[in-house]
């Protein structure tokens, strides 16, 4: 089935007077190209930082997929070049996020949302991470990639808010060509959970007065799996299926990347190709794979996410936490639900602190 034949329910995007600017950290993801695909079709502008290995179209499956997709689709198919732009960029080095910031200006005169979707995922026990120095760098490498990656491109572009007047009727600017736009924040994956939301909560109350709006968009996390690299530690013997017999997730996601005929990326350098069988995160060096899902399967997991971005994206009051899919608006609901029936549980030992104001300043006089 080719794309073209695929029909899925169009994108609804709020009501805006003129085409918004986007910037999407990660724009050789499967997310980016797909989000990319809508927001052009729609009209608005977009601005795609890719990492150096990813624009120069080598051999690692994301670097073929955003080829293809940057040069059948937005050159030659529809003619999308003077609304797009490509930008390379590593989020982990602040001088090119700020690079990026000041090209995406100097392209579209602002920047009107900014979506944070780099992510990646790492499988292995805390043993197993903690072997060897370079197991152990994988872990600072997830976080630079998920945490800091997104703290660095907000700090690059939040300099050019400084100037927002104080007048939030008419929303106007002055010297600078930034609008008052919308931070859309995906989920973090694998990297401490906790400490993206509360990161993002605080800064949504630090930049409300400049009247910018920070959501954070929780995908389910077959998403975050299935659409970024995954790196898999050595693993330890004690972990073997012969002295261990209970089933494994990187042997589940192994298999499952081997039914979908994901190759991988193996090896410490990189630079060998590793074998496609269900076994590939078992092996005694690191692996890393990019999950290669067909056209359909990409487009048809990632609907809802899309759809949840375009209705978000340039919202005059978009929510602070927006959950994607029945699953995960269920697993919400099933969470409040337990923290309210521990909350009623010892709402008695809660409430058994209070002082009551009268009386006990006479009680304490008398027994003085």
């Amino acid at each position: 089935m080719t794309t073209s034949a695929i029909a899925f329910p169009p994108c609804k995007f709020p009501a805006h007077s003129e085409p918004r600017v986007w910037l999407l950290t990660s724009g050789a993801s499967p997310v980016s190209i797909n989000l990319c695909r809508q927001l052009l079709a729609h009209g608005d502008f977009v601005v795609l930082c890719v990492k150096p290995s990813e624009a120069t179209g080598d051999n690692s499956v994301r670097a073929v997929d955003f080829s293809a997709f940057w040069d059948e689709e937005v050159l030659v198919k529809h003619g999308w070049r003077s609304r797009a732009r490509i930008v390379e960029m590593e989020a982990r080095n602040m001088s090119q996020c700020q690079a990026a910031v000041a090209q995406a200006v100097d392209a579209f005169r602002k920047v009107d949302i900014l979506l944070c979707c780099s992510s990646e995922a790492i499988i292995g026990t805390v043993e197993e991470l903690g072997a060897s120095f370079r197991t152990a760098a994988l872990i600072r490498d997830q976080f630079e990639t998920n945490y800091f990656g997104h703290v660095n491109m907000i700090k690059a572009a939040l300099p050019n808010k400084s100037a927002i007047q104080y007048d939030f009727h008419q929303e106007t600017v002055a010297d600078t060509p930034l609008q008052p736009g919308i931070w859309v924040l995906l989920g973090l994956g694998c990297t401490a959970p906790p400490s993206g939301p509360l990161k993002d909560s605080s800064l949504g109350y630090e930049v409300a007065p400049f009247n910018i709006k920070v959501t954070i968009v929780q995908p389910n996390v077959e998403i975050n799996v299935l659409t970024n690299p995954i790196t898999a530690a050595p693993q330890q013997p004690q972990y073997s299926r012969d002295k261990n017999p209970a089933p494994l997730f990187r042997e589940i996601i192994g298999g499952l990347l081997s039914r979908s005929n994901s190759p991988s990326l193996a090896a410490p350098s990189g630079s060998s190709e590793g074998h496609d069988d269900s076994g590939r995160f078992s092996a005694d060096e690191i692996v890393t794979s990019y999950p290669q899902l067909s056209e359909y399967s990409k487009r048809q997991l990632l609907a809802e996410t899309i759809n949840a971005l375009t209705a978000i994206g340039g919202h005059d009051n978009p929510p602070a936490r927006q959950i994607v899919g029945h699953e995960g608006v269920a697993s919400v609901k099933e969470k409040l639900k337990t923290v309210s029936e521990e909350l009623e549980d010892f709402v008695e030992a809660s409430c058994a602190v209070d002082i009551e104001e009268s009386g006990s300043p006479q009680q304490g006089e008398e027994n003085v």
